[in-house]
């Protein structure tokens, strides 16, 4: 086998339908073998039943695996250790790939001999996003978009995102898979849900090993964005556990702290909140979000360096 998609999933069986239908109408795909590969994580509802049914309505080959450990990381570490091709390629349950989008990725992958390969992710549907969600911050809601050129990434500042990126299967096992600290929890909904990271960190691993990533710009996916997604709370959830969880992972030692929460935290948030309040007066909520959520952000690495605290305390 060629290529594995892994298509990772929890409660949303819905969206396995056209994510499927879209993978079927794959251009020029002759040359090379694969499979989708459906990595259902604990779901409670119809998945199985809905992936049996894609299989037998289907020519592409269709896998259903069940991974009990809830997170996105432990699915999609699932879906690396039982594939048995040469490439992995990930891509989330709610992306609809264009025609050209494996063969584009696939070919990359040959003509540069490198470990792993990334392409665009569009949203949907930019023009109907609420106005205080700017392009700027568009990569939130997973957008990704490096222009026209193929390119080597750095694995640092550059690197592919989820729902469209793809790795050797024995360069994503010598990195020991995706970290099962961050990532996504269930549907992502609840604050104790909604934590990212792991595919950063990945692409980090990856880089310190001189692993070689292309960027490939005819691999283009569309991601269809979910209503949840689309509220501040979606957006501020997002930032305070980025911060809680960078702070619980750091694994630094701090002199100057209180209750180990390094002091110069507190001297940033005053800072963040004085611009925030100033960009609230002078601009508006809606464009003083991003502030907000900067602001946020910080006040999440409070809380994650108290609790690894608390937690080195009891220990």
């Amino acid at each position: 086998m060629d290529i594995s998609i892994i298509i990772s999933t929890y409660n949303r069986s819905d969206n396995l339908p056209e994510c499927v239908e879209y993978l079927a109408a794959q251009k020029n795909t002759e040359n090379f073998s694969w499979e989708a590969v459906i990595v259902d994580n604990n779901s409670t509802d119809d998945t199985k039943s809905v992936t049996e049914k894609l299989q037998r309505e289907n020519s592409i080959n269709i896998r259903y695996l069940f991974e009990p450990n809830q997170g996105l990381s432990h699915a999609r570490n699932c879906g690396i250790r039982e594939s048995n091709a040469e490439f992995i390629i990930f891509i989330d349950d709610d992306i609809r790939a264009t025609p050209d989008w494996l063969t584009s990725t696939y070919n990359r992958f040959i003509s540069e001999n490198c470990d792993a390969v990334g392409g665009r992710i569009y949203i949907e549907s930019p023009e109907d996003l609420p106005k205080w969600i700017k392009p700027d911050m568009y990569g939130f809601l997973g957008h990704r978009d490096f222009g026209d050129q193929a390119f080597q990434m750095n694995g640092i500042n550059e690197f592919p995102f989820g729902g469209n990126m793809g790795a050797k299967k024995e360069i994503a096992e010598a990195i020991g898979g995706f970290d099962t600290r961050m990532g996504r929890k269930g549907e992502g909904k609840k604050r104790e849900e909604l934590f990212k990271g792991e595919e950063t960190e990945f692409f980090q691993q990856l880089a310190k090993k001189k692993g070689i990533i292309w960027y490939e710009p005819k691999a283009i996916v569309l991601h269809k964005i979910l209503p949840y997604q689309l509220k501040k709370k979606f957006f501020r959830t997002l930032h305070f556990n980025a911060g809680y969880q960078k702070a619980a992972l750091d694994e630094r030692e701090f002199i100057r702290t209180f209750k180990g929460i390094p002091l110069f935290i507190f001297t940033q948030v005053l800072n963040a909140l004085f611009k925030y309040i100033s960009l609230l007066i002078t601009t508006g909520s809606d464009n003083a979000f991003r502030q907000q959520m900067n602001t946020g952000y910080l006040f999440g690495m409070i809380y994650g360096y108290k609790d690894r605290y608390i937690k080195t305390k009891s220990q």
